[in-house]
C-alpha cells in the first residue's frame, strides 16, 4: 500500500527516465538509467535542495564501465560496489568507483505501484546481484539494501553511499562524540572550513564507530540533514571535504561504508570489508532525515 500522503511520478529529462517520490515534505528524483543516480534531494518545506550540482546546472549522459568517475554527470549520489577505488582483484579489473555506478538498473514496477522505488542490478564482472528499495515516510527517505552472492565461494567487497551535498553558509558537521574522537587532529570539523585541508580537499575515515549517525547542520538557516545506520552493518565513516582543490569544485560528502580503504585489494588484504558466504546474501539499511 502506498504511504498516505506520498505522490510518485516518472519524468523525461535530458532524455532519461527520472523516477520522482515526493510528499509535503521531501522531493526525491532518481535516474534508473544512470546507475540508479539520485539527483535530488529536496525539502520542500524551506526549498533547500541538498544535493550538489555543477554549475552549470545538472546535465546527464551515459557511462562506459571503464570511465574515470570525474568524467561522469558528478550529480547528486551514487552507489559504489564493490570497491570505491579501481583495482584488481581475484582476476578482476575493478574500474574507478565500482560497477554498478556506470550501469543501468532494472525498476521493479510491481514496487513502484505501491509508493517504492526497488531497483536492481546484476554486476559484469563480480558474481552479485544487487538491489535497493528506497521508501519515503514523511522527512525520511529510507534506503534498504540486498546484496546476492551468485557464486560458490566466499567473496568481499566494499560499498559505500557517495552523495555530493550542497554546501551553504553556516553549515556545520555534527557527529557523535565517539566518532569525533577518532577524527580529533581534523581542523575543519565542524565548521568544513577550508582552512587546513591538503591541497584544498581531503578524504578521511573514522573506522569502527560505536554510533551510526552524522548530520549537517545549519544554525543561522535551521537546515538539517541526517545519516543513520547500524554500526555493526557499516562500521566506517567516509568523509570528503572538496573546497576547490578537485576540480575546482566545492562539496562535501557524508559516505557510511562498511570499510577502508577505498581499494577493494588493500581493505580485503587488511579485513577491513564485507564477505558475502557462498550462495547466499547480506542486507543493510540506510535513513536520511531531511530537517528536523
Amino acid at each position: 500500500m502506498n504511504v498516505i500522503g506520498n505522490q510518485y511520478a516518472v519524468r523525461r529529462e535530458q532524455g532519461f527516465e527520472v523516477f520522482i517520490l515526493n510528499n509535503q515534505n521531501v522531493e526525491l528524483a532518481v535516474v534508473p538509467e544512470l546507475g540508479a543516480r539520485m539527483i535530488s534531494l529536496k525539502d520542500l518545506r524551506t526549498g533547500r535542495e541538498w544535493f550538489w550540482h555543477p554549475v552549470d546546472g545538472p546535465t546527464l549522459f551515459r557511462n562506459g564501465v571503464k570511465d574515470s568517475f570525474d568524467g561522469s554527470p558528478l550529480v547528486g549520489m551514487d552507489e559504489c560496489l564493490p570497491t570505491i577505488a579501481s583495482c584488481a582483484w581475484r582476476q578482476r579489473n575493478l574500474p574507478d568507483h565500482g560497477e554498478v555506478w556506470a550501469a543501468p538498473w532494472s525498476v521493479d514496477s510491481d514496487a513502484w505501484e505501491r509508493g517504492l522505488l526497488r531497483t536492481s542490478i546484476s554486476l559484469k564482472m563480480s558474481p552479485y546481484h544487487f538491489e535497493r528499495t528506497i521508501e519515503l515516510q514523511e522527512n525520511e527517505v529510507r534506503f534498504t539494501y540486498v546484496l546476492n552472492n551468485r557464486a560458490a565461494s566466499e567473496e568481499l567487497f566494499l560499498w559505500a553511499m557517495h552523495p555530493l551535498l550542497r554546501l551553504e553558509a553556516g553549515d556545520q558537521l555534527e557527529l557523535p562524540t565517539s566518532t569525533r574522537a577518532l577524527l580529533k587532529e581534523v581542523s575543519w570539523i565542524p565548521s568544513l572550513a577550508p582552512a587546513g585541508l591538503k591541497n584544498g580537499c581531503e578524504k578521511l575515515f573514522a573506522s569502527s564507530i560505536t554510533d551510526g549517525w552524522a548530520a549537517i547542520h545549519n544554525p543561522k538557516t535551521g537546515d538539517f540533514l541526517q545519516f543513520e545506520w547500524e554500526p555493526t552493518e557499516n562500521n566506517t565513516l567516509g568523509l570528503w571535504l572538496n573546497r576547490g582543490g578537485w576540480h575546482g569544485h566545492h562539496h562535501f560528502a557524508l559516505e557510511p561504508t562498511n570499510g577502508q580503504p577505498d581499494s577493494l585489494r588493500i581493505a580485503a588484504q587488511s579485513k577491513r570489508c564485507g564477505v558475502v558466504a557462498p550462495h547466499s546474501a547480506v542486507s543493510w539499511q540506510v535513513c536520511i532525515t531531511v530537517g528536523k
